[in-house]
């Protein structure tokens, strides 16, 4: 039996392990911490319409293409394991200003022109939708087809089927791909990726996030993904089971994962101005993780040599973008290259990403 060795036991580890178990291959999945890092801290957007922008054609492309993959691999991993992993339907974007509601037309118009479907919404259009929200919002932008995910409840069930699958998760670090002794090696390790392979160009990119937990009586979270802009900072409200994730901070701070006060203050203000609701909530935890981040905001997927594979450079669309990379990675592993993935192979900065060891 073929064997692989998969480095990186986040989301897209663990996913890629369990599809390559399946598909016949002997899967050693290699983390000191598995599923933890950036993958546990996520908000579990997948917004990839919302945040288009006009010249942003293959970041776009990219994360609708994975969009698209989604439900089906929602409703494959729900037959393995019971587990469903959605917690909204759709995504809001809403303006608390002139220029912020003349961003969102720019954005629907380029999006729509793509054969994708955004609404504008007025102000009673909002209030019809989610009445929670603060009545200075002015204008919003629905996605109808951006839906949401729990990260925590993602990351336990790909574990489940990867387990039973056949997986053999070993809680250690790897300090060399080239002495694994595996035909095949996948490098899916994020921000951290970089110290095993160093002309990749990942680096890590600090994001902090707070749980917020509804107390009885406070006003409902929001049935949607909530996204603004305040004071030129992007903010977003995800809807979980007990209460809200509100995020995320973004610094160039190296591995620094400590949560500063900045970060806290900055995000429940911003929160609060779009949902006033939210200051009744409980703070029930303040966490931060590294993002993998890639000099043009599309990740990393192909082949460095002919036994090793790289998944990294996610950014903020690592939830997103789960499917397709792992239709790339077990499609690579099998001789195949994905066409939706192309645009995505590291061989792009082939100045300096080498392929000769």
């Amino acid at each position: 039996m073929r064997t692989l060795a998969v480095v990186g036991g986040g989301a897209i580890g663990l996913a890629v392990a369990w599809r390559a178990a399946e598909a016949g291959w002997s899967v050693t999945l290699l983390d000191p911490a598995v599923a933890t890092g950036a993958s546990w801290v996520a908000g579990g957007m997948l917004a990839p319409l919302s945040e288009g922008w006009p010249g942003e054609d293959r970041v776009l492309e990219f994360g609708a293409a994975s969009l698209a993959r989604w439900p089906g691999f929602a409703a494959r991993l729900e037959a393995a394991t019971g587990v469903s992993v959605f917690v909204a339907d759709e995504t809001m974007t809403v303006a608390l200003d002139a220029a912020d509601a003349a961003d969102l037309r720019t954005v629907a118009d380029w999006v729509g022109s793509r054969g994708h479907e955004l609404r504008m919404l007025d102000r009673a259009g909002v209030r019809e939708r989610e009445p929670g929200l603060a009545r200075t919002v002015r204008a919003a932008l629905l996605a109808p087809a951006e839906p949401a995910i729990d990260n925590r409840k993602l990351l336990a069930a790909l574990r489940q089927a990867a387990e039973t699958a056949g997986v053999v998760v070993r809680a250690e670090s790897v300090d060399s791909l080239t002495e694994l002794p595996h035909d095949q090696v996948v490098l899916a390790a994020g921000a951290a990726s970089a110290a095993l392979w160093p002309e990749l160009p990942v680096r890590p990119v600090k994001g902090e996030i707070l749980r917020l937990r509804q107390r009885p009586g406070v006003a409902p979270a929001p049935r949607r993904v909530i996204r603004a802009r305040v004071h030129g900072r992007a903010v977003y409200l995800v809807p979980r089971a007990e209460g809200i994730v509100v995020g995320a901070t973004q610094y160039e701070a190296g591995f620094d994962t400590a949560v500063t006060v900045a970060g806290v203050r900055d995000l429940i203000a911003d929160a609060e101005a779009v949902f006033p609701g939210i200051g009744e909530y409980e703070l029930a935890e303040a966490g931060a993780g590294s993002r993998p981040g890639s000099p043009d905001n599309l990740p990393l997927i192909g082949r460095l040599t002919d036994r090793i594979v790289v998944a990294t450079g996610h950014g903020r669309n690592g939830m997103l973008t789960v499917p397709l990379t792992v239709d790339a990675v077990t499609g690579l592993l099998g001789g195949a290259v994905l066409p939706e993935a192309e645009v995505a192979d590291p061989q792009r900065f082939s100045t300096t990403v080498g392929g000769n060891r």
